[in-house]
């Protein structure tokens, strides 16, 4: 009897301290998965070592430091971004996203960058105005916000080689064609322009804008709880000056253009 009774005690005793390593066990870490054009610098692209970096996924692993969370990258397909979304295949598009013109398409934070759309050409074009682009080849990523603020200059896109503009699937492609010589000029973020002109010379930013706009972080319209969490997180983040400060330098991003924590 006695040798059960322990062999019960035993039993009992390992029982007991399973449930008690399964209590102390983490609780399962949430992820936020980012979707992000991956050739869209300085905001979100792949670096040398094959690495992802740019000014928004910097931010966006500050934010999730913050709150405990994972970050997961997931570069994708700019044209499928909508379905992504829909589908919960991301959680939200954080890469240069510019709210205007989809306000009621996603869950939006608080937009927290003022951009604007420019054209970009080499200085020995002999384009200085926008009026200098009749008759020439323009090129814009398709599906970004740049073509759809050039969509709405009509009298200019008329006025264009052939009456129309072409497009790439991505700004480097652009930027090496217009390289090239493939055509005359990209209509193009400028953050982005600035980026892609860094240390070379012999090209130019017009001084005429296509359009103004601003970025936000973009959630399926339903999602507006992981929405508000994040938004929260990206408002705490921005009151670290020296840390926005720094990822702007780093990146080419103007400070004056950051709408938060001033």
């Amino acid at each position: 009897m006695k040798r059960v009774l322990a062999l019960s005690l035993a039993l009992l005793l390992a029982f007991t301290g399973m449930l008690t390593l399964a209590s102390c066990k983490k609780p399962a870490e949430e992820t936020l998965i980012l979707g992000f054009d991956a050739t869209y610098p300085p905001f979100g692209y792949q670096a040398e070592d094959g690495s992802y970096v740019g000014f928004d996924i910097e931010y966006a692993q500050k934010v999730c430091d913050k709150l405990g969370m994972k970050l997961e990258l997931k570069p994708i397909d700019w044209e499928a971004k909508d379905e992504m979304i829909k589908t919960g295949a991301i959680d939200c598009i954080w890469n240069g996203f510019t709210y205007e013109g989809r306000e009621d398409d996603y869950a939006w934070t608080d937009r927290y960058l003022n951009n604007s759309i420019v054209v970009l050409v080499k200085s020995d074009s002999g384009i200085a105005t926008l009026a200098d682009l009749a008759g020439k080849a323009v090129s814009v990523q398709s599906d970004s916000s740049g073509e759809s603020a050039l969509k709405k200059k009509t009298d200019l896109v008329a006025s264009l080689k052939d009456g129309k503009y072409l497009t790439e699937p991505d700004y480097t492609t652009a930027f090496t064609k217009l390289e090239a010589g493939s055509f005359d000029a990209i209509v193009i973020d400028v953050g982005v322009a600035n980026y892609l002109i860094e240390g070379k010379s012999g090209y130019t930013i017009l001084s005429e804008e296509i359009s103004k706009e601003t970025y936000g972080v973009g959630f399926a319209k339903e999602n507006t709880a992981l929405r508000d969490k994040i938004d929260t997180a990206i408002k705490e983040v921005a009151a670290d000056t020296a840390f926005v400060k720094a990822l702007c330098e780093k990146y080419g991003v103007q400070y004056s253009a950051f709408l938060l924590g001033k």
